[in-house]
């Protein structure tokens, strides 16, 4: 079952994080800042990094590989969520979930996953594909990220946030 936010036609803002690793870095709080949803794309690691995001907003989440403890086994493997009359379909392993949906076929707008830790945004036949790349601990050499994904009528807007690394 899909969660509503939002009216059809306003624009709303949701934050998009994943791969925290069990580490929230307090400047994704300042980032996502008035955000109406967050959807967080798995390997989350810690149920303290969900207390804090749904002190922003209401959180969407589904299971990483690596969401073995802290009761992770209730997350789902996949959400949809619909916001601003936008569907938005969610899971970590972006080939593992295409094995299962069609997303152009069942209306979908957006897919969101995460695990490479890398940045990434398409649209490939109609649907934006979004991985706002890591935003835990630095690894593999990669840039940590964040999004924020504007949704309403016209075209989808991505913002690629990075995240300094603390000195």
């Amino acid at each position: 079952m899909a969660a509503i936010v939002g009216k059809g036609g306003d624009v709303s803002r949701v934050g998009v994080i994943s791969d925290t690793h069990g580490r929230l870095d307090p400047a994704v709080l300042e980032i996502f800042a008035g955000v109406e949803r967050i959807v967080h794309a798995g390997d989350v690691g810690g149920a303290g990094v969900l207390a804090e995001l749904a002190k922003i907003a209401p959180v969407t989440v589904v299971r990483g590989n690596t969401d073995v403890y802290f009761g992770a086994e209730e997350l789902p493997e996949e959400a949809v969520v619909v916001v601003a009359g936008r569907r938005l379909l969610v899971g970590h392993v972006r080939a593992a979930l295409l094995a299962r949906h069609q997303p152009a076929r069942e209306g979908c707008d957006m897919v969101v996953t995460g695990h490479s830790h890398r940045f990434a945004e398409s649209c490939e036949g109609g649907v934006v594909y979004l991985n706002p790349g890591a935003a835990g601990a630095a690894r593999f050499g990669l840039p940590r990220s964040v999004a924020i994904v504007e949704l309403g009528v016209g075209p989808l807007r991505v913002t690629r946030v990075e995240l300094k690394e603390r000195g």
